[in-house]
């Protein structure tokens, strides 16, 4: 099932309204119906906070799998369910077939000119591991560089963003949104 559609099934089956999840993440209606349309693929932070309104994880809304044990996810399967958004970037939900879960792991590939200007903020704690390429992170007020091999851990409420230096970045980042999975 695509992303907008599963979306709209959940918020359906909750017997709520566009207004509803639009207000609860404070966007706009007009917003959520293009994402539920299909008409724009919405960048992870906003992912993060739909999932949060409908009371779900972000890997049920890209995988329709419920599977529970381990999972060997491949670097051709990643490759395979790359989401392209239009922010600048595109990433894979590793391990999206397990729904119940504690970790959410994304790969993530950035190019450079494409990334957003604006700061976002979501429940829960992030990491972030560069594999490869150089990038400027700022959580609040600090900024680090990354590098390929370094990482940063951080609580996401606080407004972060990204600059890359290099053309390219690709990192690793796990979200956790509370301990319940």
């Amino acid at each position: 099932m695509e992303l907008g559609s599963k979306i709209r099934m959940i918020r359906k089956e909750q017997k709520r309204s566009l207004d509803d999840i639009a207000s609860v993440c404070g966007f706009t209606k007009s917003l959520l119906s293009k994402i539920e349309n299909g008409k724009t693929v919405p960048p992870i932070g906003t992912l993060i906070k739909i999932a949060e309104a409908l009371g779900t994880k972000i890997s049920i809304l890209l995988d329709d799998s419920d599977f529970i044990g381990t999972v060997h996810t491949t670097k051709a399967m990643s490759m395979d369910k790359m989401v392209k958004t239009d922010k600048g970037y595109s990433f894979s939900a590793i391990a999206a077939e397990r729904s119940q879960k504690l970790m959410q792991p994304f790969y993530f590939v950035a190019k450079k000119g494409k990334e957003g200007k604006r700061t976002v903020s979501h429940v829960g704690q992030e990491f972030i591991y560069v594999l490869e390429g150089t990038m400027l992170y700022c959580v609040g007020k600090e900024e680090y560089t990354l590098n390929a091999g370094d990482s940063l851990y951080f609580d996401s409420v606080e407004n972060h963003k990204y600059t890359l230096v290099t053309d390219e970045v690709k990192y690793l980042s796990v979200f956790c949104s509370d301990s319940k999975a």
